[in-house]
């Protein structure tokens, strides 16, 4: 019988700032509060699940199950950050204590120059920017002069926009590779991010993101369940975020939806190891664009396709749901924000209704799985297997 955990990233449903989200810039924050309170929440399986049980939220025992089937908590970051980078490599097992650098004025000139003769194109922009914003305002630029479209956020990331007529998805990627080599050391941001976008002026997104992230300073739970002889699946940005560390088998992001129906479909397939999985529509398409309405459906969509894959776990299999970081779709700003994140899980052997209370790290997740496949890796964590196995 194969043993397997199916490992999925809300990307951004956080449930409420943490205590130095005021550091952060992000008192009050609230992610999923503010889907609840918006009155179009409706996901029962997350709820059967404990969602509504979880201590110290805004919204606990606000819709609580009548019979709760799976163990539950809030997961405390302890990375100094709030990126997408960050939170995955601590809840695979390594804390980052110091910040990645952040950019909030642009880039040095001495970083534009190696790009401008890394690439042989000029520069646009180097300003903090909204990515559907950026495009909006310097996408006519660019098509009329070739010039490369730079800019960041408040997150560690160096994004270089370009329309696909004019920089080809093949010359973006190679240009993303460049500004990777070039982004080491004092300058290693978390990400390198190619942002292509297409069609006429006020122009849109495609789905051909891509991310070169930092490699991981030191052992994972990913490596280590390598090492040991198990697969990992990565659906999504997972590959894109360790760098390809240690995920043999990827399916690259194409939307929420495509990837639900990718995991199902991994459920029917005989492996032994990990699944893991970022659904990033949460945060990329609804979250920084502030857009409550459309966040709260993209949880309730997943909650259907999540239904199909529970029905579908075998006796040893084990299914956590968590996120990364928040990204309020009802806060100031666009960017992500500090906040605790959800954790559930479930299978044929955890037990129900068990509340493991806030963790002090999302490691524990790491330390947790590394004991159910029996391995002695337990990372920066400490498990929480023994208060959850049947």
């Amino acid at each position: 019988m194969s043993k397997r955990v199916f490992w999925i990233v809300l990307d951004s449903v956080g449930c409420g700032e943490m205590p130095d989200a005021a550091d952060f810039g992000d008192a009050g924050s609230d992610t999923l509060g503010s889907c609840i309170r918006s009155g179009l929440f409706d996901a029962p399986h997350l709820t059967n699940l404990g969602l509504f049980n979880i201590e110290g939220t805004s919204f606990r025992d606000t819709g609580k199950a009548d019979e709760v089937i799976g163990s539950y908590c809030r997961m405390a970051e302890k990375s100094c950050g709030k990126d997408t980078t960050v939170g995955h490599w601590e809840m695979a097992g390594m804390i980052s204590p110091t910040p990645l650098p952040t950019y909030p004025n642009g880039f040095p000139q001495e970083i534009l120059d190696k790009l401008k003769e890394a690439t042989g194109r000029d520069i646009l922009c180097n300003k903090t920017y909204s990515g559907t914003e950026v495009i909006k305002d310097y996408g006519k630029e660019h098509v009329e002069t070739g010039a490369l479209i730079v800019y960041t956020s408040a997150d560690s990331v160096l994004q270089i926009a370009a329309h696909e007529d004019i920089v080809p998805i093949e010359e973006l990627y190679d240009i993303c590779h460049k500004a990777r080599e070039i982004m080491q050391g004092e300058h290693g941001v978390g990400r390198i991010i190619a942002r292509p976008f297409e069609g006429e002026w006020p122009f849109q997104r495609t789905v051909r993101r891509h991310d070169y992230s930092l490699q991981p300073a030191r052992e994972t739970v990913l490596d280590a369940l390598k090492a040991a002889g198990y697969v990992n699946i990565g659906v999504g940005k997972i590959k894109d975020i360790f760098a390809g560390k240690s995920v043999m088998v990827s399916y690259s992001n194409k939307g929420n939806d495509a990837n639900m129906e990718r995991t199902i479909d991994i459920a029917d397939s005989d492996f032994d190891g990990l699944c893991y999985v970022n659904l990033v529509d949460t945060d990329m398409i609804y979250g920084h664009r502030r857009d409550i309405p459309a966040y709260t459906k993209a949880i309730n969509d997943f909650d259907v396709q999540l239904g199909r894959l529970m029905e579908k776990l075998g006796d040893d299999d084990m299914l956590i749901i968590t996120a990364d970081h928040g990204c309020d779709p009802g806060f100031r700003g666009t960017d992500h924000t500090r906040e605790y994140v959800p954790c559930l899980i479930y299978g044929s052997k955890i037990r129900k209704g068990v509340d493991l209370g806030t963790r002090q790290t999302f490691a524990d997740m790491a330390s947790t799985i590394a004991e159910y496949f029996d391995l002695e890796y337990r990372g920066d964590g400490t498990s929480f297997l023994a208060e959850i196995k049947e």
